[in-house]
């Protein structure tokens, strides 16, 4: 299995492109110019993996780990400036997020945040999100001063539409969804490898891992699943 510090490393050597096209023409060997006559189809044909003996990504994973490797090579905020600080939030939700923000940036707490809500004309909008990969690519502050609210993306570790009809489950930079037959969906953690059950009626949340329902106002379902982040032996 490869691990995230395995293919962060892999993912270097995507630095060196710009684009997902500059990625492509790499892949381009000059006997395909020569005989297709266009740069556009090649690039069709590299993209289909015909000229890699390896992996060949297509636009999609290029972007998400383009990006995950340049946020962890260079953080846009450094994990001790808190978007939270000399912040005093008055909404619950808001409060507990600030209360964890701190030990999320230092990789010593993994939140998952589940979410509820709905939109004006009353579409369900739900998910699971990973609290410490927002906080890497967005700007917090304007949800610490209470004038925005926190909403799943499809991009999210967990993203439900009820009127789109979407149902999405992704990797972040530090969970693995997965799918149990038993237990119905899990995130498993990438840095020690503990399973997060995310069932409400579960008898425990798992391991080094604690469930807490939050009340607000302003969302119709909130439930944070707090993980102690344990290094492998």
């Amino acid at each position: 299995m490869i691990t995230l510090g395995t293919r962060i490393d892999g993912d270097r050597r995507l630095l060196q492109f710009d684009s997902y096209d500059e990625y492509l023409d790499a892949l381009v060997i000059p006997k395909d110019l020569f005989y297709l006559r266009s740069t556009s189809v090649a690039r069709q044909v590299a993209e289909l993996g015909y000229r890699c003996t390896g992996e060949t990504l297509d636009k999609h994973s290029f972007n998400a780990r383009l990006r995950a490797v340049k946020n962890l090579l260079f953080p846009v905020q450094k994990a001790y400036e808190l978007s939270s600080e000399l912040l005093t939030p008055s909404d619950p939700f808001e409060q507990q997020l600030a209360f964890r923000e701190r030990s999320n940036r230092l990789g010593v707490l993994s939140t998952i945040i589940f979410v509820r809500n709905y939109t004006r004309f009353h579409f369900e909008v739900s998910g699971y999100i990973d609290f410490k990969s927002r906080l890497e690519n967005e700007d917090w502050r304007p949800f610490f001063q209470g004038r925005i609210k926190l909403w799943p993306q499809p991009t999210d570790l967990g993203y439900y539409h009820w009127r789109m009809g979407t149902t999405l489950l992704n990797e972040s930079n530090n969970y693995v969804p997965v799918i149990d037959p038993e237990r119905g969906l899990l995130f498993k953690n990438i840095h020690d490898r503990k399973l997060i059950w995310v069932d409400p009626g579960a008898p425990s949340p798992g391991v080094n891992t604690t469930r807490v329902r939050i009340h607000s106002d302003k969302y119709e379902q909130i439930i944070l699943y707090d993980h102690i982040v344990r290094s492998k032996i």
